[in-house]
Parts: C-alpha cells; sequence; structure tokens
C-alpha cells in the first residue's frame, strides 16, 4: 500500500495547495503527544516516525474525502476502481492496531481549505480517540438506561421466545443496542450480518473492555449470544427481517455470535438485565405457551382455521345430536 499512500500524499499536496514542510511541521509539533499514544515508538526516529503519521494520515483524510465526493476521482485511481480494495482498507481501518489518534488526523485537516466542511465535521468528534472510538459513539447515539446488576443471568433463545408467543418487530431506533420488550413484542434494531461483522465486533469489544467503564457492545454480545444457540435461531430471526444475513450459512452465523461470546464479561450493571427478567417472566406463563401453540399450530393459515372451525362445529352438533336422542329416552 505505500505506493498509493504516497500517491495520495501528493494529490493531496497539489490539490490543497500545503506546502510539505507545513504538513511535516504540524506533525512535529504534536510529535511528543502522538508518541504518548503508542505502547512503542523508541525504535522509530523522529523523522521516520513523522513521515509515517504524514502518509498514514494523508491517506486517510485522502480516502474518506474521495468516498464521500469531497474530491474528484481519477480514473487511473487503483483503489476506487477496484471495491473489494476498499472493502479491504475499510476492514483494516477497524482494526484496533492500525487506529491513527484522531486529533492529529483534526490537525492536518485544518489545513485544508474547505474550513466550512472541515468545521461541520469536527463539530461532533470531541474527546474522540480514533475512528474505533468514533463508531463506538455512533453505535451508542442515544443515552442507554443502566439496569440492575443480574448474577445468574439467562436469556431466552429466540426459538424459546417463538415458542412463548413473543412477536418480533424491528427496531427503528437509531441506537444499534436498544431493544424493547412491551405487551409481547420484542423490538430489535436490524442487524446486518456480513464477511467484516466478526472483524468489527471483535475489535470494538477489545477496545471497550480496555476504554470503558460500561461496556454497551460486551453487554449486547452477551444479550445475542444467549438469543442465538443454533441456526434454527438464526433463521428465525432471518425470516422476520431481524437478521439481514449476507454469509448465507445460518450456521455460520450462529457459531459467530456463540464464538464473541466467549470470555465476555458484561459491566457490573448489565444493560439488559431488566429486559432478561421481563423475557423469563413472559416465557415461563404457561398460558402464554399454550395460546402461542394455538396460534402456530392450528391458527396459522385461512384453511387451518376453517378446519379447527368446522371441526369445532362438528363436535358441538355431535354433542347436541346425543343429548337430544338421551333427553328422548
Amino acid at each position: 500500500m505505500e505506493e498509493h499512500k504516497k500517491r495520495y500524499l501528493q494529490e493531496s499536496l497539489s490539490r490543497t495547495k500545503v506546502s510539505l514542510e507545513d504538513c511535516i511541521k504540524k506533525i512535529r509539533d504534536q510529535e511528543a503527544r502522538l508518541r504518548s499514544c503508542y505502547a512503542e515508538t523508541n525504535g522509530f526516529r523522529s523523522d521516520e516516525f513523522v513521515r509515517i503519521i504524514l502518509v498514514d494520515a494523508t491517506f486517510i483524510i485522502e480516502l474518506l474525502l474521495k468516498r464521500n465526493f469531497r474530491t474528484p476521482l481519477k480514473e487511473n485511481d487503483r483503489i476506487f476502481n477496484k471495491p473489494v480494495m476498499f472493502l479491504d482498507l475499510v476492514t483494516d481501518m477497524q482494526l484496533l492496531e492500525n487506529q491513527l489518534p484522531f486529533f492529529i488526523l483534526e490537525e492536518l485537516f485544518y489545513l485544508q481549505e474547505d474550513q466550512e466542511f472541515i468545521l461541520k465535521r469536527l463539530s461532533s468528534t470531541k474527546n474522540v480517540e480514533h475512528f474505533l472510538d468514533l463508531i463506538l459513539r455512533s453505535l451508542c447515539q442515544s443515552e442507554v438506561v443502566r439496569s440492575i446488576p443480574l448474577e445468574d443471568l439467562t436469556t431466552p433463545s429466540v426459538t424459546e421466545l417463538y415458542q412463548a408467543g413473543v412477536k418480533f418487530k424491528v427496531g427503528s431506533r437509531n441506537n444499534k443496542f436498544d431493544i424493547q420488550f412491551t405487551d409481547g413484542i420484542l423490538e430489535i434494531p436490524k442487524i446486518l450480518v456480513e464477511d467484516d461483522t466478526e472483524i468489527s465486533l471483535r475489535n470494538l469489544l477489545a477496545f471497550e473492555q480496555c476504554h470503558y467503564e460500561h461496556n454497551y457492545v460486551c453487554d449486547y454480545m452477551i444479550m445475542m449470544d444467549g438469543f442465538v444457540n443454533n441456526a434454527i435461531d438464526v433463521d428465525l430471526l432471518v425470516e422476520r427481517g431481524k437478521f439481514e444475513n449476507v454469509l448465507g450459512d445460518s450456521k455460520e452465523v450462529s457459531a459467530l455470535f456463540n464464538n464473541l461470546g466467549i470470555g465476555i464479561f458484561g459491566s457490573h450493571h448489565f444493560t439488559f438485565a431488566n429486559l432478561c427478567q421481563d423475557l423469563n417472566r413472559y416465557c415461563s406463563s404457561t398460558r402464554h405457551k399454550r395460546m402461542a401453540n394455538l396460534r402456530q399450530n392450528y391458527f396459522n393459515t385461512p384453511w387451518r382455521t376453517l378446519s379447527v372451525i368446522a371441526a369445532v362445529l362438528l363436535i358441538l352438533t355431535l354433542i347436541q345430536t346425543v343429548c337430544s336422542i338421551i333427553s328422548a329416552a
């Protein structure tokens, strides 16, 4: 990728009319702060360290500007003319070990001519550490109510919920972790499961557990691990529009969530504790299970409904006939 990075650096300097010296000075002024963000930088001389940061940071800026059509694409662009390469880069940008401090991206952004656009972008990035942190914050766009501790945590599977008559509804909220259960209806924001889903979630989990006091992603994964036990659970969620399974294999999706749940520890105040209690209480009701059995096995199609009604009428007619014979005797 070094060739692509250097070419994007040249394009950036040519387009913005910013001198290479100004960019180097901007990074060198922040060198001590930048080095403090990494575990090991002693092996890099000052010039080498500044060069690496400059090339990588400019590449990311140009990549995002091109992706959002803020700068024109050249006909011979070897990244955007090969969509798979761009998708691979997006995946790499989510890896914890590939993160660049967000403040240096901001510093280099300020050198751009389009100051109004830049200021609008920066207005929502205060205190953001890096891109992975930005993704995590965007997933939790609204406040999640902290719940009570739940020591013996058990979450009914999707199959168990279905057998108890729970209805599933696609959530419309921006917060991906906002799962609601009201009056027998479980509302879950839609989940897209694709090739890079596992990588994205693993890196979010690792970052959150090390740097956040309350672990929404970890709690969410514990909850999903309980919901999805096997391929049948996945199929039920796909049928009801809760999963968009690009992977295709339901067993692979169930394994993904089960494996991600291994070794994950939820926060002291588990986000979904109240939800788990409500779902378990609903599933333990014999009445709910019986009603669900009737709906799913006897009233699930118009023809079956008519058959059940006809059978009931026939039984009532037989009872009436028998009663008439007995009374006549």
